[in-house]
């Protein structure tokens, strides 16, 4: 089974203290500001927790944070390197290698199967398809889904498709999870088993996991919490 990248943030962790970091992160779409000097840092093996109302920024942050969007202004920091004076194509590549991705409604690809599903990290790597399925299977039954591999996701719960896009999101051993509201299309009892699921995945991979919600009873799997309130950022630590 594939096993994190902790060794890529190794030399950048140990003078810094983040894996990640943002300062004074500013977006706005159109008139609309969404943030106007957000921080944010998470350390290898970590979990926070951004939180705040809809509306207030929150999925804005992760998606600067990742490199998905460009901030007006502000930077952000990976290992050591300024994503701001990366090339799209780097962003691209950081993405696909270091990076995994969790989102409210999975994101599968509907006409692949769910083992499909979770192989194709690896297939964009050059595994072959026999090789890069048994890591899928492993993932699978790992994350309890490995009845479902065959099967299409419309032909699956809601439950099942998350904990499929969770496998598929760590099989090629990031170093960052980013889940936004990763819950929010299930109900309690699966969204419960979900987070169960993903945080031990994460803790025995070493990876960190930034968790966009806001509900409490997903950030409490989390070992601290950052607010997000109109663009702007402060933090709640929690004694674990």
């Amino acid at each position: 089974m594939t096993a994190a990248r902790g060794n890529v943030s190794a030399v950048a962790t140990s003078r810094t203290g983040a894996l990640l970091s943002a300062t004074g992160l500013v977006k706005s779409f159109g008139p609309t500001p969404a943030l106007r000097g957000a921080d944010f840092s998470i350390r290898a093996g970590e979990i926070v927790a951004v939180m705040g109302p809809s509306g207030s920024g929150k999925s804005t942050l992760l998606h600067c944070v990742a490199g998905i969007l460009h901030a007006d202004s502000g930077s952000v920091t990976y290992a050591g390197r300024e994503l701001g004076a990366m090339s799209d194509r780097e962003r691209s590549e950081l993405r696909r290698k270091e990076f995994g991705f969790v989102f409210q409604f999975g994101q599968l690809i509907p006409e692949l199967t769910c083992r499909q599903n979770v192989s194709m990290p690896l297939r964009l790597d050059g595994l072959s398809r026999k090789a890069a399925e048994l890591v899928a299977d492993q993932w699978l039954e790992r994350l309890d889904v490995a009845a479902v591999g065959r099967q299409l996701p419309g032909q699956v719960s809601g439950g099942q498709a998350q904990r499929v896009a969770v496998a598929r999101a760590l099989i090629g051993g990031p170093s960052v999870i980013f889940a936004d509201e990763p819950t929010g299309a299930l109900d309690s009892l699966q969204g419960e088993k979900v987070m169960g699921l993903l945080t031990r995945a994460v803790r025995e991979t070493g990876a960190s996991l930034v968790l966009v919600t806001h509900e409490s009873r997903v950030a409490a799997y989390s070992d601290r919490e950052v607010i997000v309130r109109d663009g702007l950022t402060s933090e709640s630590v929690r004694d674990r």
